[in-house]
């Protein structure tokens, strides 16, 4: 299950407080597309909209080999999860500060195109600055134990 691409800016603006998989609606040559990795999920975010959950800012680029009219690479896309699953997402995100952020698109073992969203909280500056400065405190102390024990 090797993700076809990821959001690794979301791991920095978000904390993320829980992940759920969901089905993604495309249409024509958009898997295709998806197939050669031509995506980018960096300004993708999820809403609720008509009783339903919509995918907004996910780029999948025309596919390279078709003569058929392209569609909007930025379109909305349609996220498919139950009802229950909805009723709990949204009751979730009326909380104050919480959003849905995709992290991965990756097709899964029967070659059925998947998101992972996660629902999120925003950092804050100072949280940032401290996520750093522990990846930052971390690597250091990797490079010294491998260093010594050379």
């Amino acid at each position: 299950m090797k993700p076809i691409v990821t959001n690794r800016k979301a791991r920095h603006e978000y904390h993320i407080l829980e992940k759920i998989e969901a089905g993604i609606a495309l249409m024509g040559t958009e898997v295709k597309s998806l197939r050669e990795g031509r995506a980018n999920l960096t300004d993708a975010y999820a809403v609720y909209e008509r009783d339903e959950i919509v995918l907004r800012g996910l780029h999948i680029s025309a596919y390279s080999h078709t003569s058929q009219t392209h569609l909007d690479p930025r379109r909305e896309r349609k996220l498919l999860l139950h009802k229950r699953e909805i009723r709990r997402l949204i009751g979730k995100i009326k909380e104050k500060g919480l959003t849905l952020v995709p992290l991965k698109l990756y097709f899964n073992n029967n070659g059925i195109a998947k998101v992972e969203l996660a629902l999120a909280k925003g950092k804050r500056s100072y949280d940032k600055r401290r996520s750093i400065a522990d990846r930052d405190a971390k690597r250091d102390m990797q490079r010294s134990l491998k260093e010594r024990n050379r």
